[in-house]
C-alpha cells in the first residue's frame, strides 16, 4: 500500500471550502460503492470543520449519499458540557449532522464533561467506543477511518496534539486526556498520532497567511514533536488542501495539479 502526499492550492477560502466539500462527496460516493460502511473523522475549526460541513449540507450532491451507512467520529474535542457551543460536536451538528438522515447510533462524539465528569475516564470511554467498532484488518483496535479531516494551527498543532507539550503525540494509547492544553479551554480529549495515522486518507485543510509557516515546516520534514502536523501520514494518501495565502512557503514542485 503506497501513501501519496499532495498539496492542492485554491485561490481563496471560499473556493477551497467548495472544492473540499465537492471532493468529499465524490469520494464518499466511491467509498460507499466499495464498503458496506464508511467511517469519517471530523475536525473543528473554520475551514476544514464548519466551512466544509456547511458546504456539504448545502450541496445538491448530499441527496445521493446513503447516510445510514456513514459513521462520524472526531479527532479531538474540548472537554465541556454537552450543549456548549465551543464543542466540535455541537458545531458539526449545527453545520451538517442535524440536516442529513444519519442514524443517531452512527454519530460517535467524545463524552462531555456533564456526562463523564472525569476527563481520564472520558478518554477511556471513547477508547472503548473505538474498540467496539474496530476493523480487524488494522494493527490498532480502531475503526477503519476512510477519511480523517484535520485542521492545522499556526503553531502546527493537529487535533489537540500540541508542539513540545507534555502530552506525547506518539502515545501508545488510543485517546489522551490533556488537562493543561496551551490553547483554551485547557481540558481536551484527542486521538493519538498512531490512531490518526491508521486512517486510510488524511485531509488537512488550511487557510490564511498565519498558517503558511506551519505548512512550510510540515512539508520541509520538521520533527512531529515540534510541528505535530509533520507527523500526519495516512495509509493511502495525505492531502493538504490550502488556499493561496497558506501556500506562500510551499515549493512549486510540491504543488499537485489534481487530487
Amino acid at each position: 500500500m503506497t501513501n501519496e502526499r499532495r498539496v492542492l492550492v485554491h485561490p481563496d477560502l471560499d473556493s477551497l471550502i467548495a472544492a473540499v466539500a465537492a471532493r468529499f462527496l465524490t469520494k464518499l460516493t466511491d467509498l460507499l460503492d466499495e464498503y458496506h460502511e464508511v467511517n469519517i473523522a471530523l475536525t473543528g475549526g473554520t475551514a476544514g470543520g464548519q466551512g466544509v460541513q456547511h458546504a456539504v449540507r448545502d450541496s445538491p450532491m448530499r441527496g445521493a449519499i446513503d447516510w445510514s451507512r456513514v459513521h462520524f467520529w472526531w479527532g479531538d474535542e474540548r472537554f465541556l458540557p454537552k450543549a456548549d457551543p465551543d464543542r466540535n460536536e455541537v458545531q458539526a451538528r449545527e453545520a451538517l449532522l442535524d440536516h442529513i438522515p444519519v442514524p443517531p447510533e452512527n454519530i460517535h462524539p467524545f463524552p462531555a464533561s456533564d456526562e463523564v465528569p472525569d476527563i481520564d475516564e472520558a478518554a477511556q470511554v471513547y477508547a472503548e467506543e473505538l474498540r467496539a467498532h474496530a476493523d480487524p484488518s488494522l494493527r490498532l483496535t480502531v475503526p477503519r477511518f476512510d477519511i480523517t479531516f484535520l485542521g492545522v494551527g499556526p503553531d502546527g498543532h493537529i487535533a489537540s496534539l500540541f508542539p513540545e507539550h507534555d502530552v506525547r503525540i506518539d502515545d501508545d494509547r488510543l485517546v489522551v486526556a490533556d488537562r493543561n492544553a496551551p490553547k483554551p479551554p485547557p481540558e481536551r480529549l484527542s486521538l493519538t498520532l498512531p490512531v490518526i495515522n491508521s486512517s486510510q486518507r488524511i485531509w488537512l485543510v488550511l487557510s490564511g497567511a498565519e498558517k503558511a509557516s506551519a505548512l512550510g515546516l510540515t512539508l520541509a520534514g520538521a520533527s512531529p514533536i515540534e510541528v505535530p502536523a509533520a507527523g500526519a501520514e495516512g495509509r493511502r494518501r495525505t492531502v493538504f488542501f490550502v488556499d493561496q495565502e497558506a501556500a506562500e512557503q510551499v515549493p512549486q514542485n510540491l504543488i499537485a495539479s489534481s487530487y
